[in-house]
């Protein structure tokens, strides 16, 4: 892999970690708001679950399709939101034989690939987040202000950023959607070994290097995207949080 390849790359690595925090911060951070707002469980849980319900819908729909797609058989679907023994919210869950665990890594990723192209779409097309992701990394902050005041003024600007949101905010695959990733991993690390060993890395750089950086580009893109909108909105969300626990007297545990 080349230099800008190898940065590529590093970048990915680096923008994954907060990808797996940032949604759940800022997802118990506007829980914890209703929750005070409302003083009613049930009605918190009602509007949290209809605030992100297009991203839980195309986030199980994936699932429900990838199955379809891979014929393995599915039961039953729900968008019902309920909580679990932990003390975890589920939102949605779609029930899917068990198979192999290349189809089972398919399955658990699907919201993953369904998020990150509609996030990638809608973001570059219709929010062109990618010029103002471009300016974020080269330090221009005088253009990145111009660049995301002229954004804000688009036309049904606030519609495409809370799709955004929402469905970058629950893209990520849940840690049972995760199980049969680490035997994929395992298989894709030996493969890539022995084609190391072998000496056939040079040759499968060289002829798919320029497509490799493009897919690391594109998810970099979709990742910057959902790290930046997410730590856009945690620190007003903590304060409001802050305030009205201030002023209701009671703290969320």
């Amino acid at each position: 892999m080349d230099k800008a390849g190898l940065e590529s790359f590093l970048y990915l690595l680096l923008l994954f970690v907060p990808l797996l925090f940032l949604p759940k911060f800022l997802q118990r951070e506007i829980q914890s708001i209703f929750l005070l707002f409302t003083h009613q469980p049930e009605i918190s849980l009602a509007l949290f679950s209809l605030m992100f319900f297009p991203g839980v819908l195309l986030h199980e729909s994936s699932h429900f399709l990838m199955a379809h797609l891979l014929g393995v058989r599915t039961g039953r679907f729900s968008m019902i939101p309920k909580k679990l023994g932990d003390g975890r919210l589920q939102l949605g869950y779609v029930e899917t034989a068990s198979t192999d665990f290349f189809r089972d890594a398919l399955i658990g990723a699907a919201p993953l690939f369904a998020g990150g192209l509609f996030v990638g779409f809608i973001a570059v097309s219709q929010l062109e987040f990618n010029i103002l992701w471009e300016s974020l990394a080269q330090g221009q902050a005088v253009s990145f202000r111009l660049i995301l005041t002229s954004i804000m003024d688009q036309p049904d600007f606030w519609l495409w950023f809370y799709l955004v949101f929402t469905v970058s905010s629950t893209m990520m695959p849940s840690s049972s959607d995760r199980k049969a990733w680490l035997p994929l991993i395992l298989v894709i690390a030996a493969f890539s070994g022995l084609l190391l060993l072998f000496g056939a890395g040079p040759w499968v750089f060289s002829q798919f290097g320029s497509v490799i950086k493009s897919a690391l580009d594109a998810i970099t893109i979709v990742f910057g995207i959902t790290v930046f909108i997410h730590l856009l909105l945690l620190p007003p969300a903590w304060l409001m949080r802050k305030l009205l626990s201030h002023i209701s007297g009671y703290q969320v545990v």
